[in-house]
């Protein structure tokens, strides 16, 4: 009998880590779409024992002995980088104790089940409570790894979403955005007022929706025998890469949200389902970072979903779905101006492509200070009402329901988590200007045939998985890392010319 190397020990031990995962996952999906509200307390203690389970596997004695035997072993580069990835990731989960996990995954599980019917009930003091044990929660956590890390407590929950980013990288970043958001909001604000916008009212059935959404994602290639939509209180996509489970939410007086929200999931989706097959229960064949993630979905929903030329594609079977035939709503040029209508609002996951950073660095800056000890959860009110006044002129005071409580994040303990989404958009323009470059994206559009974009997406993001840090992705996909300018030269281009 052949005795394995070290390598191939840890790619077996990694395996049963990534079932474990498989069925948090679903366990978590099922959690949140489809288990009655009277399950969460079992279901709770029934995945916090699973999250144990999943950190004594990540954290075994022997993990330490094999990775540093692999790392002097002949192994091709693509095992390099596997190597790579399991290194940080053993080290990531050794930092925190299992108790701590624990601890965690029961807060989290107590707080988002709450938050659920305390949001709808705009009670604060309610939400506050179990959101105080989170945040303690999540401090030790930081403070546990900034010491392991030599960062500030911030900077080392983040760099579990985005390796390798910082506040000092990213302060910079931002501060430009807010440099020329402001005056670009007001002028794309001027600019559409002699539009004749007819924005969608009257009755749209939540099964015509769901028709449209199910045809919709197979226009953007989804691949229905590994994943499902489903309906949840906050769109997501969850599962694993060979079990897609993505969600969306319905109002029967305006279809546009829940088809953009099923346009956007479909992105993350195909990210996850475009994974390398071989490389799925390994660390290395994992998205390379929540930025990255987030490029995917934005790439769908704001380069390709808000285009005229897509929804042009989508309009005969928008008019289907709803028996419009004869309707303005359903012109294209109007369905164009709907998705790219500029208005300062309450609601993250409901604002345009314009605003939307601001909604990102507002809650970057309140959570940074909360995990730096500079603020206490009692206040995130007076400054969330602070913040949307100042950047979007918007008046939240007592509006906790479509304020500090409307997002899911904090609840489980996701801080750090939504700068990726700005820096997403960040990726996803310049993914889309690199590809303008090399074929004719208007026309693959109208063709109905997008297959060339995705082929490019797989190619250059979804195949390379982690064998790449970002900067390196994002460089060989595009020429350069990271440019901000895209970005803003994106949206100048949609809303001012």
């Amino acid at each position: 009998m052949t005795t394995k190397s070290a390598y191939e020990q840890l790619s077996k031990h990694f395996k049963k880590i990534h079932n474990l995962s498989h069925l948090s996952s679903i366990c978590g999906w099922d959690q949140a779409a489809m288990m009655p509200s009277g399950g969460n307390q079992a279901r709770s203690e029934a995945m916090a024992e699973l999250a144990v389970m999943i950190h004594q596997q990540s954290t075994a004695p022997q993990l330490a002995d094999l990775i540093k035997q692999a790392q002097s072993e002949q192994l091709s580069t693509e095992q390099q980088a596997s190597l790579a990835e399991i290194a940080r990731s053993w080290q990531q989960a050794n930092i925190v104790p299992e108790e701590l996990v624990s601890a965690q995954s029961l807060a989290g599980s107590k707080c988002e089940h709450a938050w659920r019917t305390q949001r709808k009930e705009n009670d604060w003091a309610g939400f506050a409570k179990n959101l105080k044990t989170v945040v303690e929660l999540s401090r030790e956590e930081a403070s546990i790894r900034a010491q392991a890390n030599n960062c500030s407590n911030y900077d080392a929950l983040m760099d579990l979403y985005e390796p390798g980013m910082t506040s000092a990288q990213l302060d910079p970043i931002f501060d430009d955005v807010k440099s020329w958001l402001p005056e670009l909001t007001l002028a794309a604000q001027e600019k559409q007022k002699s539009d004749n916008t007819i924005m969608p009212t009257g009755h749209f059935p939540i099964a015509a929706q769901q028709q449209l959404g199910l045809k919709t994602m197979g226009i953007l290639g989804f691949d229905f025998n590994h994943g499902r939509l489903d309906v949840s209180a906050h769109p997501f996509c969850g599962g694993v890469s060979s079990d897609v489970r993505i969600t969306t939410r319905y109002e029967e007086d305006d279809f546009t949200q829940s088809l953009m929200g099923v346009v956007h999931e479909t992105g993350h989706a195909r990210y996850e389902q475009g994974l390398p097959t071989a490389l799925n229960h390994l660390p290395v064949g994992q998205a390379r970072s929540m930025g990255i993630h987030e490029s995917q979905s934005l790439l769908f929903e704001m380069q390709l979903g808000r285009s005229e030329e897509f929804l042009t594609l989508l309009t005969p079977e928008i008019k289907q779905a709803f028996n419009g035939t004869d309707s303005a709503i359903y012109n294209p040029l109007n369905l164009s101006q709907c998705y790219t209508r500029v208005k300062p609002d309450f609601i993250r996951v409901d604002a345009d492509e314009v605003t939307y950073p601001a909604h990102v660095m507002l809650r970057y800056e309140i959570e940074q200070a909360l995990m730096n000890g500079d603020i206490e959860v009692d206040d995130i009110p007076e400054l969330w009402a602070l913040k949307m006044q100042q950047y979007l002129g918007v008046d939240t005071k007592g509006n906790y329901r479509n304020g500090c409580m409307q997002d899911v994040h904090w609840t489980d303990g996701s801080f750090g988590y939504f700068p990726s989404y700005t820096l997403g958009a960040m990726y996803a323009a310049q993914f889309m200007t690199t590809v303008k470059q090399e074929m004719d994206v208007s026309a693959i559009i109208t063709s109905g045939d997008l297959s060339p974009i995705f082929t490019w997406l797989k190619t250059n993001i979804w195949q390379n998985a982690s064998l790449l840090s970002t900067n390196d992705l994002v460089k060989q996909a595009t020429g350069e890392t990271l440019n901000p300018a895209h970005f803003r030269r994106h949206l100048e281009s949609r809303y001012l010319k």
